[in-house]
């Protein structure tokens, strides 16, 4: 090879080693920022001073719906079931019973699986809410309120009487009318803070049925925003075509009153309490007993919703596969496909949410 043809070739490897050169660079400076940027911090959700999570959504259940079964071990059952510890107990009390129980205590001061506890007290049972509102029980607040104060320091969430649309006497007189709840429900908060009780986080949980929404005295129902912490909704889709309340999630929260006016229960919450948290605080995907049908659309539609309604900061299945609701299968399991599905929604990481 001649002196001239060398340089030529030593000249053209120069360029094209230089253009390699700038290629790679040109590639590198690509994929520096990836490559070289600090990896973000994993953000930690952490409940507040209301138990509203600072980000994601709380997983919680009430297992084993209202049958004779004990809670605890229902709900241990249920968590095993869905692969996720739930971060809300739900349980429910009535008149003068003793609560919280030595159960739910141990089931919400469990360091290895923390849990809030979520407890619907019927305060009027036996009485009307007008009695309460009177101070007629005020003996059966003040005996909540000291054991609280001696027992249980740990944040809770209390509903007064869930869903009181559906004991409602719409009667003049009656003790049971809407703006009685109300007057119960004002009168049970601020003597429990007058107490001394001062961990409760109040939960209003309705029931969100397009027959009581129609009523005209639904909206008295509300006792005002300084008692009311939370905003909740119990409300369940049917999995069967056909069937009562047949859809997926987003009905469940859109439902409206029956006379088609108005807002659904969901834009409702937003719009005319938009500094309230909302939980849901019952839901299921139900068909009837001894008829099992696919749940997974049900289960599935979950996820879109929560994306789309920023307010939601809970929900807490109600799962039971028993009479106790009627002819509604509710579990999580009833064929190992729905079970499937469910344990996909659980997995999702939007339920990552740390009990502080």
């Amino acid at each position: 090879m001649g002196r001239k043809v060398r340089k030529v070739v030593t000249l053209l490897g120069a360029m094209l080693a230089g253009t390699t050169a700038v290629v790679g660079a040109a590639g590198a400076a690509h994929a520096a920022p990836a490559s070289s940027a600090k990896p973000k911090a994993k953000q930690q959700c952490v409940t507040g001073a209301k138990l509203v999570p600072s980000c994601g959504v709380l997983w919680g259940a009430a297992a084993g719906g209202f049958t004779s079964a004990p809670r605890d071990a229902e709900l241990k059952k249920w968590e095993a079931l869905s692969g996720r510890t739930a971060s809300i107990f739900h349980t429910y009390h009535k008149g003068d019973e003793v609560f919280p129980t030595q159960s739910e205590i141990a089931m919400t001061t469990d360091p290895a699986h923390p849990r809030a506890l979520l407890v619907n007290w019927k305060i009027a049972y036996g009485s009307t809410w007008a009695n309460v509102a009177k101070g007629e029980q005020d003996k059966r607040i003040d005996a909540f309120a000291k054991r609280i104060k001696t027992s249980y320091p740990q944040k809770f969430f209390l509903v007064l009487n869930h869903e009181p649309e559906n004991d409602v006497i719409a009667r003049k007189g009656s003790g049971m009318e809407a703006k009685d709840f109300a007057a119960m429900y004002r009168h049970t908060i601020t003597r429990l803070k007058a107490q001394g009780v001062t961990n409760a986080v109040n939960v209003l949980a309705y029931m969100g049925n397009e027959k009581w929404m129609a009523q005209s005295w639904w909206k008295d129902l509300y006792p005002g925003d300084d008692v009311v912490d939370w905003i909740g909704l119990d409300s369940y889709v049917s999995a069967e075509k056909g069937y009562y309340h047949y859809g997926q999630f987003a009905d469940l929260l859109d439902r409206k009153a029956s006379t088609g006016k108005g807002l659904g229960w969901y834009d409702w919450a937003v719009t005319n309490h938009p500094s309230k948290p909302i939980m849901i605080a019952e839901w299921g995907v139900y068909h009837r007993i001894g008829h099992p049908v696919d749940k997974t659309a049900g289960y599935q539609s979950v996820l879109p919703e929560l994306a789309k309604r920023p307010g939601i900061k809970a929900i807490v299945y109600f799962d039971t596969k028993h009479d106790d609701q009627g002819d509604r299968d509710i579990s999580i399991d009833s064929t190992k496909q729905n079970l499937a599905a469910f344990r996909t929604l659980a997995a999702n990481p939007i339920f990552n949410v740390k009990i502080a």
